[in-house]
């Protein structure tokens, strides 16, 4: 009799309540124990400490130099608290599901929020994934969103919601890491959304040596279909994507998040600001579409220094809200009509546009600034692409 399919990766909002440990005061480490001894320090009088400012200049903390991870196996059940930073995650594993119960807090310095390019303050989360623990590779690329979440509960969402709108209808999508609009991102290549998630947009060598045990291949994260997902320390794994020769079509593109700024994208050559600029180029490195390959016959991941940095798509059975589709990845496209929804809310389109949050993110702010419900907005703006 052949065996059910495994469940795949899934996210929902959760309680953390009584899985997260606080441990004593003064422990200066990430202190991690196997989630089956959380009764032997759990004191329900100790309350866990509230999460710190991300000032850089106030953390002198390095995870590379004071947090010992190296006893702790990971791919198992597991507990990671860091009093520094505010890190509470509880990673458990039955019926061959990797649950993830995590507050999206970094056990590693982080950049100051907001800052110049990021309005947002960093906020404590509840959150909750879960992880086949018996990935399935498929070979087919499906785009994902939110491709996969870090093993101290820091998501990875390499997409942007930011665009160049041109006056004959192109849209393209910005790339994160680029040097023409200043998105606020940390040297973990990292920022915060509207409600306050930090969450990774590429590769964090600070994230790698948290969790680096001497090898070349660093463990950091699970895939959204429950692959694993690797760092090379040396880069022996390069990726296969390079910058397309096709020039670029568009007059008076206006960026959001520099709306006074109108550039001229008729006949550019690609740089690397917008996710079309790229493409992938089969052979010309180690790395797949998907930023994966075959170590030691199980397929993985990998995050890298070069583009696309965190993968963009997965290649193994993908299902819930983790692995929602990538908006835009595919080049130029037409914006959503909001033109009918800014007039019903009384605002301008611009307006709208700067209000709303990233794709998929809650509207929870931009809701209560324009002074309506969250389910009144949802009723207000235009579907989703492709729903």
């Amino acid at each position: 009799m052949s065996s059910p399919p495994p469940r795949c990766c899934k996210v929902r909002i959760g309680i953390l309540g009584a899985c997260l440990i606080a441990f004593g005061a003064g422990c200066s480490k990430s202190p991690v124990v196997p989630a089956g001894s959380a009764e032997d320090v759990l004191d329900a009088s100790t309350s866990v400490p509230a999460a710190p400012a991300s000032n850089e200049t106030e953390h002198e903390h390095n995870a590379s130099e004071s947090d010992n991870l190296t006893g702790i196996d990971f791919l198992g059940d597991y507990v990671l608290v860091d009093e520094v930073f505010g890190t509470e995650v509880t990673v458990t594993i039955a019926n061959g599901v990797r649950t993830m119960m995590a507050n999206a807090l970094p056990n590693h310095r982080s950049g100051e929020f907001p800052n110049d390019g990021n309005p947002h303050s960093i906020a404590e989360q509840t959150l909750s994934y879960e992880f086949t623990t018996a990935p399935v590779y498929l070979g087919t690329v499906t785009p994902t969103r939110i491709p996969g979440v870090a093993l101290n509960g820091v998501s990875m969402e390499p997409g942007t919601a930011e665009t160049a709108t041109c006056a004959g209808g192109e849209t393209y999508r910005i790339e994160a890491l680029q040097d023409f609009l200043d998105l606020g991102l940390d040297m973990n290549n990292a920022h915060v959304q509207p409600g306050g998630k930090y969450h990774y947009h590429g590769r964090s060598d600070l994230l790698v040596d948290a969790f680096d045990r001497g090898d070349d291949l660093v463990l950091v994260g699970f895939a959204a279909d429950g692959h694993l997902i690797y760092a090379s320390v040396s880069d022996a794994y390069a990726s296969s994507y390079g910058l397309t020769d096709e020039v670029r079509s568009g007059t008076d593109c206006v960026h959001t998040g520099r709306v006074e700024v109108s550039v001229n994208l008729e006949g550019t050559v690609a740089d690397g600001t917008y996710v079309s600029d790229w493409v992938f180029i089969e052979g010309s490195g180690e790395l797949d579409e998907c930023n994966g390959t075959f170590i030691d016959g199980d397929y993985a991941y990998l995050v890298t220094a070069d583009y696309p940095y965190i993968p963009r798509c997965l290649m193994g059975n993908v299902d819930g809200d983790i692995g929602q589709p990538a908006p835009g990845d595919d080049g130029p496209r037409e914006p959503p009509d909001l033109a009918d929804a800014a007039a019903a809310l009384g605002v301008t389109e611009a307006e709208l546009v700067d209000l709303l949050p990233p794709p998929g993110e809650p509207l929870d702010d931009a809701a209560a600034a324009l002074g309506v419900t969250v389910d009144e907005l949802r009723q207000i703006l235009p579907p989703p692409p492709g729903r």
